[in-house]
């Protein structure tokens, strides 16, 4: 607050910030700088569910002001946008320093396990680790799921622990012994064999610790450092286990996301991706766009310096374009083949997205709900179905994770192209639902071009 008292009274001509700094009371706008622009942090998940790269835009225009938005990994959107000729483009041919990109090796995971590796890691990155370890240089895995197993299965008669709140499978943690949801926050010991019949348990799937786990025991006395939200806390901040790093005293650093993006260290030289397909095959049509990004961004960690670079990707689909122009850092050819899948799906650019998400918790209730809203759109939606930019109402159906903190969510989305009138139409709907006593009880928000 005092920062913001600071700029309104225009003590500060520069102002530097997050998310919400797009909203600085700045008096004479001239430059607005989005960095990384293609973040679906830029888009909040609370109300008022804004975007900022859209805020900034609106302010742009009422200001006069110039819009920069940077990105190695721009989102389709926003190239879309700068070829039809909505803005500028500007193209940056050469890395910073003109340093050489890594070089990049996809690892077949299934070739790994036909010759008896049941690791995480690789033969391949294995060996690429030791080389770096005998070279003095630093390397930087990337596994986009903390925790030890994605879950704990039954041997015997296949029962897996769910989490009693979310229909969410819990998750192992190595750490405390005990198995978590990481959704609302429940945990329960791990038991010593399956509750149902007596099996024995195996743990299936790998997250943070349990690489971890697997470096210390592939390097003996070696320091290994992780760092997603099980060990960043207000004592140990992600800046301490970072200066850790800086400074030598581990040579390996596993973590989530926060290793991916905005490290700059001249001493890593190998980053390994131990698993490419997590963020691949998800409900959401951006996921091939987020796992480009999301690997082409981690790829760029390593080399920064004056060494040469090196980038493992291990996966269990080696075929799939998505991971091999990452690996090429081809952007061009992604985004020609994102946007004719987006154009044949009629998704962004090409129609907005309207999303009604309603939460509850008697799941007949929302259904029900969401099936009124449904048919209230039904008339303004069949009129205009005609040609390639005609509306397209889908649902109700089910969130990708139904229930939530003992709560059922359902979801109706509208595609068409947001304007005016469909904005009028929604909110006197949402108005009506949310007067309606039969909907009591129940959470009703939209969002328009959701991120998740």
């Amino acid at each position: 607050y005092d920062e913001w008292k600071r700029i309104r009274r225009g003590e500060a001509r520069v102002v530097i910030g997050t998310r919400s700094a797009v909203f600085a009371p700045l008096e004479q706008l001239g430059l607005v700088i989005l960095d990384e622009e293609q973040e679906a942090s830029y888009k909040s998940e609370n109300n008022p569910r804004y975007h900022a790269r859209d805020v900034a835009k609106y302010r742009c225009v009422q200001s006069g002001a110039l819009l920069v938005m940077g990105s190695a990994t721009p989102s389709v959107e926003t190239m879309y946008s700068a070829q039809t000729g909505r803005c500028g483009l500007f193209t940056l041919k050469e890395r910073f320093n003109r340093r050489a990109l890594p070089q990049v090796q996809v690892v077949d995971m299934k070739e790994e396990l036909r010759a008896g590796n049941g690791r995480a890691i690789s033969r391949p990155l294995q060996q690429a680790l030791e080389d770096t370890l005998v070279r003095g240089e630093q390397a930087i895995l990337f596994l986009n799921r903390r925790g030890a197993s994605r879950m704990v299965s039954c041997g015997e008669c296949g029962a897996v622990p769910e989490c009693p709140r979310c229909s969410v499978k819990l998750t192992y943690h190595s750490a405390n012994g005990r198995l978590m949801c990481h959704y609302c926050g429940y945990s329960q010991p791990l038991p010593p064999a399956c509750p149902d019949c007596g099996g024995k348990l195996n743990f299936i799937g790998v997250g943070t610790q349990k690489v971890q786990e697997e470096l210390e025991e592939l390097f003996p006395g070696t320091p290994v450092l992780r760092m997603d939200t099980d060990t960043v806390t207000a004592a140990r901040s992600h800046e301490a286990i970072l200066e850790e790093f800086r400074r030598g005293k581990a040579p390996f650093l596993v973590g989530t996301q926060m290793v991916a993006k905005g490290l700059d260290f001249e001493n890593v030289t190998l980053v390994g991706v131990v698993l490419a397909d997590q963020s691949l095959f998800v409900d959401d049509f951006r996921a091939g766009e987020r796992t480009f990004s999301l690997l082409t961004q981690v790829v760029g960690r390593a080399g920064r310096g004056e060494k040469l670079g090196r980038a493992v990707i291990q996966t269990w689909t080696p075929d799939n374009d998505v991971i091999n122009l990452a690996a090429r850092q081809d952007y061009d050819t992604f985004y020609e083949e994102e946007r004719e899948m987006r154009r044949m799906l009629r998704f962004p650019p090409f129609l907005d997205l309207f999303r009604i998400t309603l939460s509850g918790p008697e799941e007949t209730q929302v259904l029900r709900a969401c099936a009124v809203i449904r048919r209230s759109l039904e008339p303004w939606v069949k009129p205009r179905q005609q040609g390639p930019e005609g509306p397209e109402v889908l649902g109700p159906a089910p969130a990708p994770v139904l229930k939530v903190n003992i709560r059922y969510r359902y979801r109706v989305l509208l595609k068409c192209r947001n304007g005016r009138e469909i904005r009028a139409v929604l909110a006197q709907i949402l108005q009506a639902a949310q007067q309606d006593r039969a909907n009591r009880g129940l959470s009703i928000a939209m969002d328009v071009n959701p991120m998740d």
